[in-house]
């Protein structure tokens, strides 16, 4: 095989070689053995939440994570209560994204050609400062699932919650905002603290089981996704994510929507848990061995027995 020296230096220090084309199953699993939760994100309104909640009961389908990317800080309090209540009262996790970021600050860069270079990151110290206070802001309201946008604020934050800054129970997960898509990408962001990563939306299937191959940390990987970041729909390489990232967020739902950061409605909600449900289907029917984490417990730690 060509450049050996280098594949041999990689595997040394726990990186795969290249891309898995043998595509080998994973043996690792969630803490409750399963080997895929079923995460809905773009969920904007808590009339949205409360839809895809509710029709997923109807469907028959368990909704393990909901993820809001509007930004928590353009949320009221009341608003926020709700996601939490509602989020509580069926048994799905809750992560709210940390703002403000990037297109909601005053520089233009980020609306430029080259902003795409920039995301959704924080812009000075500043800013830094006021996502901390975000994330303190969602907790104290009743949240203890973050999505987050920048490595420094995830190493800071990490720091944080080592040092007792931030309680021990606050989860933060990376977004596929970041950019992030390559296995040393992924052990820099599980050194920083991540409790999930969301690689980018397109990866081929050998390159997710490189991923896995190089951490632990729980995978976030889309199965179907809105126009706005290129909108195809993965529901038949859902069995074969499931098998090679497992334990894996199987992202699903936003498909229905535009884009990622928009205001969603009940009518999306219901939509979302819809296309869930096909997720599951495929799932179910193409890689029946794998388990789903059944709904959680209301300290959202616990797998409901």
């Amino acid at each position: 095989m060509i450049f050996q020296e280098t594949r041999d230096y990689l595997k040394k220090i726990g990186l795969p070689e290249g891309d898995l084309w043998d595509m080998p199953t994973s043996t690792q699993r969630f803490p409750d053995g399963a080997a895929f939760r079923i995460e809905v994100p773009t969920v904007n309104t808590a009339d949205a939440v409360a839809a895809l909640l509710d029709t997923a009961t109807k469907n028959n389908v368990t909704i393990n994570r909901v993820t809001e990317t509007y930004g928590m800080f353009r949320h009221t309090r009341d608003e926020i209560k709700q996601y939490c209540k509602l989020c509580a009262d069926y048994g799905a996790e809750l992560m709210l994204s940390v703002g403000p970021r990037a297109t909601y600050d005053t520089g233009a860069t980020v609306l430029s050609e080259q902003g795409v270079r920039i995301s959704y990151r924080l812009r000075g110290m500043e800013q830094l400062v006021r996502a901390v206070e975000d994330v303190k802001r969602g907790y104290d309201l009743g949240c203890r699932g973050f999505l987050i946008y920048d490595e420094g604020m995830l190493w800071l934050i990490g720091q944080m919650r080592n040092d007792g800054a931030l309680p021990s129970d606050i989860i933060f997960k990376t977004s596929a905002h970041l950019g992030q898509c390559n296995p040393a990408s992924f052990k820099l962001l599980e050194s920083l603290g991540a409790d999930s990563i969301n690689p980018v939306r397109d990866l081929q299937i050998p390159m997710i089981a490189a991923l896995r191959a190089a951490v632990k940390t729980p995978l976030d990987v889309h199965t179907d996704n809105p126009p706005g970041s290129g909108g195809f729909i993965r529901v038949y390489e859902a069995p074969e994510i499931v098998r090679v990232a497992a334990p894996v967020h199987c992202k699903t739902g936003n498909s229905v929507v535009s884009g990622h950061g928009q205001l969603t409605s009940a009518s999306d909600g219901k939509k979302m848990a819809d296309q869930a449900s096909i997720v599951v289907e495929m799932v179910n029917k193409y890689y029946p061995e794998a388990t789903q984490t059944p709904k959680f417990s209301p300290d959202l730690h616990l797998p409901v027995a």
